[in-house]
This record gives structure tokens, sequence and C-alpha cells, in this order.
């Protein structure tokens, strides 16, 4: 009797042995491991006809063809870089260096219809478009007031001509128009006349100027949002995110008709206090003429 139940149990516990390592099957050292795949993005733009200033330097400028190798330039690694994750093109700044025009620091692209030249430029009766997806990720003033930053631009430009009949010592005019992100809605200002009986020759000086600001019903956030400037003979458009349009058909458009212009885009930031910093995204950015 005891000898049937010791085979038994023996038997029993070769079964148990013989289920557990089919449960528990070794290792094949020919099994591969795939990696999950990670996908990069990158955004879409073509900075064949645009330069960067950067806050360091004189400040330091990146003109084609030296721009479109950006993500392999240590100059640029800081301050204009790709976010492949998301797909976007980064512009950091901080306060630095500045152009002569401005007490402010940028990391901010600057049309060159002519690729590497900024002598060609275009007028409101040859007309132009720029259209950008973007989003602000990051500024500096979270604890208080969001630092402001000019995002987009279009830049006026004297003629030679111009500059040497009012004596100046460089071409340039006032931007006509600026795109701020302030707080999380965006501001549009641009230039009217302070006289609209101003001379032919005192309309060219910077001083004849004043700023006009409108505002966006529409919060943007921190979140994506897409700037349309469309501009003909007659008119300069300015739409939010398919929303909201603005239409500038006066008087004072009229009388711009006499300045060259350029567009700008990137991250202008309005503020000079050490520690300050502002992040720009890029998903888009496309220029028409």
């Amino acid at each position: 009797m005891n000898f049937l139940f010791g085979l038994n149990l023996f038997i029993f516990v070769l079964f148990l042995s013989a289920c557990g390592k089919n449960d528990d099957p070794a290792p094949n050292d020919d099994t591969v491991i795939v990696p999950p795949v990670v996908v990069e993005k990158f955004p879409n733009i073509d900075l064949n006809n645009w330069k960067v200033t950067l806050p360091i330097g004189n400040p330091t400028e990146v003109k084609p063809p030296a721009i479109l190798d950006y993500a392999n330039d240590p100059t640029l690694e800081d301050y204009m870089y790709n976010d492949t994750k998301e797909g976007t093109l980064v512009f950091y700044t901080k306060p630095g260096s500045s152009t002569t025009n401005s007490s402010y620091s940028r990391t901010e692209l600057r049309e060159q219809m002519e690729s590497g030249s900024d002598k060609v430029n275009w007028t409101f009766a040859q007309g132009g478009n720029m259209k950008g997806t973007l989003k602000v990720s990051d500024v500096s003033g979270q604890e208080n007031n969001l630092d402001r930053i000019i995002v987009m631009q279009i830049h006026g430009r004297l003629t030679n001509e111009q500059r040497d009949l009012i004596e100046k010592t460089d071409n340039n005019a006032p931007p006509v128009l600026k795109i701020y992100w302030d707080d999380g809605k965006i501001n549009v200002r641009r230039k009217v006349l302070k006289d609209l009986e101003v001379s032919d020759t005192d309309i060219l000086q910077t001083d004849s100027w004043k700023d006009e600001s409108n505002w966006f019903d529409k919060e943007v956030g921190f979140d994506p949002f897409t700037i349309e400037i469309d501009v003909n003979e007659n008119a300069m458009q300015v739409t939010l995110s398919s929303d909201e349009t603005m239409i500038f058909d006066d008087i004072h458009i009229e009388k711009w008709a006499i300045f060259e212009n350029y567009f700008k885009a990137g991250n202008y930031l309005q503020s000079k206090d050490a520690g300050d910093f502002s992040k720009v995204n890029f998903y888009n950015l496309v220029v028409k003429h």
C-alpha cells in the first residue's frame, strides 16, 4: 500500500515539473527584440530666402547657404533648432546683443528675396503674403505679467535715394506691421501718420509715424495658432486662425506705398531684464509674392 502511494506521488511530482517547464520555456538565444519605431518630424520651412539674427555677437547673423545647415551649426544650436517630437523649428532668445535701431534682442528671420542679400525688397504695389503656424511654448514672467514677444513683422526700408534725401546713414524705415503675442492674446500694431499733411520728405522720417494698437478677441495662450498676412496695393489684411480678420485699407496704407518692405518672423523678446527668455515654435512658414 505504501509502495503504491509512493509511486503515485512520484508520478504526480513529475507531472507538475513537466507542466512548469512547458509554461516557462527557456529563452531562445536567436530571439530578436525589435525596438519601438520613433518617427521624427521636421518643420515645413524653406530657409533659402531667410537670414537669422541672434542675440549674440554684434549681433550675429547667419545667411543662406549657411542657415540651411542650421541643425549642425554650433553657433545656432542654442537659439534655432528642431523639436523633432512636435515637428517644429524652435527660436529661443534672451536679452543680449541688439540691432542698431533697437534695444531688444531677438532670434528672428529676415526675408531675403534675393538669397543672401538685403538689397532686393518689395512694395505694396507688388504685394506679398506670409502665413505661419506657431506657438509660444515658454516665456519668462510667469509669476507676474508674461513678457511680450513680436512673432511676425512687415518692416519698412528706405531706397538709397530716400536715405540720401533725408541724410540718414542707413536704410531703416519703420515696421508698418508688428504681430505681438501678449499674455496669451494677439495684438496687431500698425503704423499710422501723426499728421496726414506731412511733406513728401518728412514722411520718410521714422518719427512721422506712430503705433495704432488692435486686439484679436481670440485667446491663443500657449496653443498653436496661425497668422496670415496679405498685402496688396490698397490693403493690408491680418487673419488669426481663420476665425478673425482685420483689414486696413485707409489713407495710411495709401501713404505707406512709398516704402520698400520685407517680412520678418521668429522670436523678438520685448524685455531687457537679466534672466528673461522666450521660446517660440514654428510648425510652418510660407511667403509668396
